[in-house]
């Protein structure tokens, strides 16, 4: 499969939510063909390099697994701005990637197994407990402020399921992007939760 890349300094989980804003036309033009076509692009992780292109600078380096990102709001307030909300989809692995002359990488990508559905064990249950508490919060707050409010986190939740439960927690704890992307990586989705669990403690936020 053949994919355009979006190299960011943050890590995309499959089932969550990226806001992007987009004004350089490497990107501009890139969305505008996902969105009519319908299709996603690939959210990969820098390693090195920024997000937005310098003059004289090096090719931006990345992480070799990403997650696919469909577009599912779209919005151009002026012009040559876009603002658009993604959803992640499935992870992928990159064979082999080249940088087009006007500065878009398109790279050839293997897709990763979706984690397996996996009930969570009674001795994890808390991170699921602390993650309801969260959204309950800020369900409230949105219902205060006004509907309008964007939620971090999209329905449906699904409170009961390991991989789910972890993959929110890697996006809202503070921790370093090469830790965030690791996690990610992981194959097993008891093992990211197991890790997360311990995060969560270390930070108090479970005890």
């Amino acid at each position: 499969m053949s994919i355009p890349l979006f190299p960011l300094g943050t890590v995309l989980y499959p089932a969550g939510l990226l806001p992007l804003r987009i004004f350089e036309v490497r990107y501009l033009d890139m969305i505008g063909k996902c969105r009519k076509a319908d299709l996603p692009f690939g959210v990969v992780s820098l390693t090195s390099g920024s997000e937005v292109r310098k003059a004289g600078a090096d090719a931006e380096s990345f992480a070799a697994v990403g997650t696919l990102a469909s577009i599912r709001e779209f919005e151009s307030p002026q012009s040559g701005l876009l603002q658009i909300e993604c959803v992640g989809t499935q992870r992928f692995r990159i064979r082999s990637a080249e940088l087009q002359k006007h500065g878009l990488w398109i790279a050839e990508v293997d897709p990763v197994a979706d984690d397996v559905a996996l009930e969570i064990p009674d001795d994890l249950k808390h991170t699921a407990t602390a993650l309801q508490r969260l959204i309950d919060t800020l369900e409230e707050r949105r219902r205060a402020q006004g509907e309008t409010v964007r939620l971090p986190i999209a329905e449906p939740y699904r409170l009961d399921d390991c991989g789910w439960v972890a993959n929110r927690w890697c996006e809202l704890v503070p921790m370093q992007l090469e830790l965030r992307q690791r996690l990610m990586e992981l194959d097993s989705p008891l093992m990211r939760l197991e890790l997360v669990s311990d995060l969560l403690a270390r930070t108090g936020i479970t005890e």
